[in-house]
């Protein structure tokens, strides 16, 4: 590792615990690690303190959107869905949704994307209502249910709830609808698919998930792997949907489809807010890169044209998000 990108590195694992913790950093290029750095995982009032290594599950949060755009890329080159294929929803404008208006955040249904408890948020109630805390019994059919406030795909609103919708649609594709297929059957199929067709080939073989008690994936949060296992899902996406044997996974195309800004978050944390393709989001500072972004500072960064993919996972504020971004910033001058 040169001393640039020790540096760019050790300055941002070094951050004053105010400023946020990364908990893991991973960089490659080319197909080859160049810095891999290990922290903590902060403790709060549920959890200790956890030490992290390579072996460390992390929990995604919203980067497990992108790896549900590969497994509907999966089923698009099986010739299973069709992305401009109505989703099937019914009541009011619901029957003109398709799969690429839930894509690309634009489902015309109202969803309230709020991560401050205490605040009217579907995506809190969806995610974590109930005596257990589990979320609501079918995530999908909760975001579905929602008010129609505009036509599809006119209105960008990002939202957890669009990812669930897709999920449900998907368990229905794979084992059979929600209301008449065992969850127990819906949540092993979707386990399958996603082992046997995206993450094994990858060499990936330390991934799990959440399921509703519908058996439907929990697409829009909870997915784990370690930090080298999110880089070798983002190396799928630099190397065009092809794993590193030369196996085709996703469609030619799928990588600009995820590239692609649709809409602009100007709101977002980047020196010139971000960009939002389809379940992953671009960076309008760096022409080409694109990330799949979850709460807190977690990214997946792929940058083909430099032949750059990057895993940062940690606990960041919000209010610290653009200094996190510039440190990053810094790592992929470095290396780039």
């Amino acid at each position: 590792m040169s001393e640039s990108v020790t540096s760019a590195v050790e300055t941002l694992m070094a951050r004053d615990a105010t400023a946020g913790v990364s908990s893991a950093l991973v960089v490659s290029v080319s197909g080859d690690v160049v810095a891999e750095r290990y922290g903590v995982i902060p403790g709060n009032a549920l959890r200790a303190e956890r030490v992290v290594d390579a072996s460390t599950p992390l929990l995604s949060w919203s980067v497990a959107k992108s790896v549900v755009h590969a497994i509907v890329g999966v089923l698009v080159a099986d010739g299973l869905v069709e992305l401009d294929a109505s989703m099937g929803l019914s009541g009011g404008g619901r029957s003109g949704i398709t799969w690429l208006d839930l894509l690309e955040m634009r489902s015309g249904l109202s969803f309230i994307e709020e991560y401050e408890i205490g605040q009217p948020s579907d995506c809190i109630e969806m995610l974590f209502s109930g005596d257990d805390a589990s979320g609501v019994p079918d995530m999908g059919e909760f975001a579905a249910s929602r008010d129609v406030v505009d036509r599809p795909g006119r209105l960008w609103n990002y939202s957890s709830g669009s990812t669930n919708i897709l999920c449900r649609a998907i368990g229905d594709l794979l084992a059979g609808p929600a209301p008449t297929t065992s969850p127990d059957v819906r949540s092993a199929a979707m386990t399958n698919f996603v082992t046997d067709r995206v993450m094994s080939p990858l060499g990936i073989d330390d991934w799990s998930a959440r399921f509703d008690a519908s058996g439907t994936l929990i697409g829009s949060s909870f997915m784990f792997m370690s930090a080298p296992s999110w880089v070798k899902f983002g190396e799928l996406y630099r190397r065009k949907g092809v794993t590193g044997d030369g196996q085709p996974l996703l469609p030619d195309t799928w990588r600009d489809h995820a590239r692609t800004t649709i809409a602009h978050d100007l709101d977002g944390d980047g020196p010139n807010g971000f960009g939002y393709g389809r379940h992953w989001w671009t960076w309008p500072h760096r022409p080409g890169l694109f990330a799949a972004h979850g709460f807190e500072g977690q990214f997946v960064v792929v940058w083909p044209e430099r032949e750059i993919t990057l895993a940062h996972f940690g606990v960041t504020p919000r209010s610290q998000a653009p200094s996190l971004i510039a440190a990053l910033d810094r790592v992929l001058d470095a290396v780039g």
